[in-house]
């Protein structure tokens, strides 16, 4: 009977650690704005629903920084700012959010995240560089990736967007994952090396960002959705590729 009893308390045991790793991914896409509003805001949250359930995310969206706090935010697995502008969150709804990254949650930045929070250090941290300008319209340049398997033919792409310059190089404190010629282009500033999106691990979360998405067509680009689906991941610690 005894024995019987240590089987079953096993099997319940195995079944419950089963129903946890088979628990989805849930991801939190925000894009409150207290600045500039993108129009291809409505295209970025579509197409992150779409790579995300193409996964078996489960994929909200909101614009309401009451989320921001240590209960809610337990829920997710990753944290979307896309394309938000300005100060979004209060002094407590911060402190949420760098304990949910800190404490092993994953963060995605897109584009206008990096124009976001100017008031809290550790966001620069996080994002890895705050937005400082850019050039008038779009710019067409060559970007190059770091590894191989997201641009079609080797590790060089044709962009065209709004590209950002920042205020410093995140180089030493990043993984850089991408980056742009300016040499390409007339209103860089940042010289011969402009890192245009990266990772880093900061706490035991993840963070990942990307500066392009500024117009709606980037998100029908197959070597940006690779781009962007490459980052989900990695957020998510499904992989260590970003």
């Amino acid at each position: 009977m005894r024995i019987l009893l240590a089987l079953l308390l096993s099997l319940c045991t195995l079944a419950a650690a089963d129903a946890v790793a088979r628990e989805p991914v849930r991801m939190l896409v925000f894009t409150r704005t207290a600045g500039f509003r993108h129009d291809s805001i409505p295209v970025a949250v579509g197409t992150l629903r779409t790579l995300g359930e193409g996964m078996g995310w489960e994929v909200e969206h909101g614009e309401d920084a009451g989320v921001f706090t240590s209960d809610r935010l337990a829920r997710y697995r990753v944290v979307v700012f896309a394309n938000t502008t300005g100060d979004v969150l209060d002094a407590a709804q911060e402190a949420a959010l760098r304990a949910f990254v800190e404490g092993g949650g994953g963060f995605v930045g897109i584009h206008a995240a990096a124009d976001t929070e100017y008031g809290w250090p550790w966001y620069e941290t996080l994002v890895g560089a705050w937005f400082e300008s850019h050039p008038p319209g779009l710019r067409d340049t060559r970007l190059t990736f770091a590894d191989d398997g997201i641009a079609p033919h080797g590790r060089e792409w044709r962009v065209t967007d709004e590209l950002y310059n920042y205020r410093r190089n995140p180089r030493p404190r990043v993984h850089v994952v991408a980056t742009v010629d300016e040499g390409g282009y007339e209103g860089g500033t940042m010289g011969a090396d402009h890192p245009i999106a990266w990772c880093h691990a900061p706490g035991d979360g993840r963070a990942w960002y990307t500066g392009l998405g500024h117009r709606e067509q980037m998100y029908a680009d197959e070597t940006f959705r690779r781009h962007l689906l490459r980052g989900l991941r990695y957020a998510a610690g499904e992989s260590d590729d970003c």
